[in-house]
């Protein structure tokens, strides 16, 4: 089972994906050693037989704000886990304690905390950032929506941990804070695979939740099958409870011929951007958030704030996309 988004595996694929022969020829470039490694990756688990997936609903959005700085602060504070749920075939659903169960996390939209571990036979600490998919209304607890990685070291390592038993650090540091709420547009384009979606249903719970909020957003949601996609049942009841605020349309690129699904196919490119997201030039915003695949062929690495990729192509300015 595959990661939530994949690249285009040939040039016909990529040309019909919206990349330009500039870049399919600098994709060419590297090295099948980088793209093997790649792949390796983005390789996720499958369910373990006799696991059944609880679907991700967590209700209707909640835009409750946080009241007092976060709980975390930079020196790391160990938090137990909870519960664990089968989220998809190839993710969980971790609940970790906080250590006052009268308190919320006080987590800012939007922002991420950072978890840290030393995993059976590492011999570092593990750092990597997670977006939790929990509210501030969430009194002593927290959830994290993670996929489980083949190669991923602390999702393997938190996937491995027993419920009531297992421990993870965590820790918040004013660089985990990213764009903040409210976002000051009148429509909000998402574009995310895989646990990309985890910052979107963060934002997506304060432009919901929130009363008097207006914006319209549209989502474009990148996965590789339909049993895969992360808070699908989520993202469609709040879709149906708010049609005139709120779509959400996926893309699969490895679903099985015949399926019952009858929505896009392939990937995220210039024909499914045009219709569904803000254009360029208006009073809109399009957040980016997904694996670096997604990132290099839509609108150039995280880390450089310059937009590059297909929305540089397309007209968006770098002030018109954020990456998350």
């Amino acid at each position: 089972m595959g990661s939530g988004v994949s690249v285009p595996t040939n040039e016909e694929e990529a040309l019909a994906a919206g990349f330009t022969a500039e870049q399919i020829a600098e994709y060419k470039e590297k090295s099948a050693d980088h793209i093997a490694k790649l792949a390796a990756a983005l390789t996720t688990v499958v369910l373990p037989e006799g696991a059944t997936v609880t679907p991700f609903l967590p209700g209707p959005p909640n835009g409750v704000t946080s009241s007092s700085p976060c709980v975390l602060g930079e020196e790391p504070i160990k938090c137990k886990l909870k519960a664990k749920t089968y989220a998809s075939v190839d993710a969980r659903l971790f609940t970790f304690e906080l250590p006052d169960p009268t308190t919320a996390l006080n987590l800012p939209t939007c922002a991420c905390i950072l978890a840290q571990a030393k995993p059976s036979g590492s011999e570092d600490v593990v750092t990597r950032p997670y977006t939790p998919v929990s509210t501030n209304s969430s009194l002593g607890s927290f959830d994290l929506l993670v996929k489980v990685y083949e190669g991923g070291v602390m999702s393997q390592h938190m996937d491995s941990l027993v419920p009531g038993e297992g421990e993870v650090y965590f820790k918040h540091i004013p660089f985990n804070v990213k764009i903040q709420y409210p976002f000051g547009k009148k429509k909000l384009g998402m574009l995310c695979g895989g646990t990309g979606v985890a910052p979107m249903i963060q934002a997506l719970n304060q432009l919901l939740g929130t009363e008097g909020d207006e914006t319209v957003v549209s989502m474009l949601y990148g996965s590789r099958t339909a049993d895969s996609i992360l808070a699908k049942e989520c993202l469609e009841q709040w879709a149906t409870d708010q049609p005139s605020r709120f779509s959400v349309n996926h893309v699969l690129s490895h679903e099985a011929a015949g399926s019952a699904y009858s929505g896009a196919r392939g990937f995220i490119g210039r024909e499914l951007i045009e219709k569904h997201m803000p254009p360029p030039g208006g009073d809109g915003m399009i957040f980016v958030c997904g694996p670096p695949p997604m990132y290099g062929a839509l609108c150039g690495p995280r880390d450089q704030t310059e937009v590059s990729g297909l929305l540089k192509d397309m007209g968006y300015s770098d002030e018109e996309i954020y990456k998350f």
